[in-house]
């Protein structure tokens, strides 16, 4: 487990002004951390200050200062492609209120929620805030708690017994002395992986059955959705699905592979199917082939008469 880091507004060139020391702090933070649009206290001088513990692929941070909204678009997941969850602990007594997933919280000192980077993501406070950040990759948290994500967006309470636990649990990480044991560092991250899972109720038999309904599953059905409408065009990417959806491209790949099949399959399977249909209807016979190539989504002919041949056992030609 590395040392921890601090990324401070304190370090920056004193005589920058104001402004500027912002545009360069989110500038580093971008870089560096991860791409949001953060917006500062209208009342109180611009400081800023996030500290950071590696745990293995974990990161323990804190974030506090003036910093009073942060938003994360389409364009910021585009960026990045971050698709990482954090818990957030409001450490402060004021109100961290957001919304994601379609749902809106607000949360207090003490109590906690979990989103993800994955995501569009909105979050507001007041002049100034101290919040705790739990970051953990995706592959993992979803390993542990396939379902993971249908407890996005959901108020966890201060009376947490796990809450409190896990709190405490980190706590003594970020203090204590620096782990070199390998074995160590994996517990330590199961540890509070486990801890997650009980914290936002992923964990547990009346969890482990919900599978991949609710949100998860309604992410898939709009991903499916989305290319039912759009594989026609040329230009179709799972990059941009992602981005229209306020997903990453990486979560995008994910759940469809979950399915069995990837983007571009589902995609030459939309096309070859419209191709052969129209190749089919009687009303079609004065249509080039190489025109139903092209409205189907193919751009070469040469590939798409391959991907026929191949897919149906016989040429476009001979199914006319």
């Amino acid at each position: 487990m590395s040392q921890k880091t601090v990324f401070s507004s304190a370090q920056l060139p004193s005589h920058l002004s104001e402004r500027d020391r912002f545009s360069l702090w989110q500038d580093i933070h971008v870089a560096e951390i991860w791409s949001v649009e953060y917006g500062t206290s209208e009342n109180l001088p611009f400081q800023a200050s996030i500290e950071a513990t590696a745990v293995g692929e974990l990161v323990l941070g804190q974030m506090s200062g003036t910093i009073k909204h942060a938003t994360r678009k389409a364009s910021n997941i585009a960026d990045d492609d971050n698709d990482g969850y954090l818990l957030l602990i409001n450490k402060a007594d004021t109100l961290l209120s957001g919304a994601q997933a379609g749902r809106e919280y607000g949360v207090g000192r003490g109590e906690a929620v979990l989103v993800t980077a994955a995501e569009a993501l909105k979050m507001s406070g007041a002049d100034s805030n101290v919040w705790a950040n739990i970051v953990v990759p995706r592959a993992i948290l979803t390993q542990a708690f396939p379902q993971i994500d249908d407890r996005l967006a959901l108020k966890i309470g201060a009376e947490s017994e796990a809450l409190d636990l896990l709190k405490r649990y980190c706590q003594l990480l970020e203090t204590g002395r620096s782990l070199a044991s390998p074995d160590l560092v994996t517990h330590a991250t199961e540890t509070i992986v486990d801890l997650i899972g009980l914290v936002t109720g992923a964990k547990g038999q009346r969890a482990e059955l919900a599978g991949l309904r609710g949100l998860r599953a309604a992410r898939l059905q709009a991903i499916l959705a989305k290319i039912a409408d759009n594989f026609a065009d040329p230009g179709i990417s799972a990059q941009g699905v992602a981005q229209e959806l306020g997903l990453s491209a990486r979560y995008v790949h994910d759940l469809l592979q979950e399915t069995g099949t990837s983007f571009s399959e589902r995609v030459l399977e939309l096309r070859l199917q419209r191709a052969r249909k129209m190749l089919s209807q009687r009303h079609n016979d004065d249509m080039r082939v190489s025109d139903i190539a092209m409205i189907s989504g193919f751009s070469d002919v040469s590939y798409f008469n391959r991907c026929f041949r191949r897919r149906f056992g016989h040429t476009p030609t001979s199914t006319r």
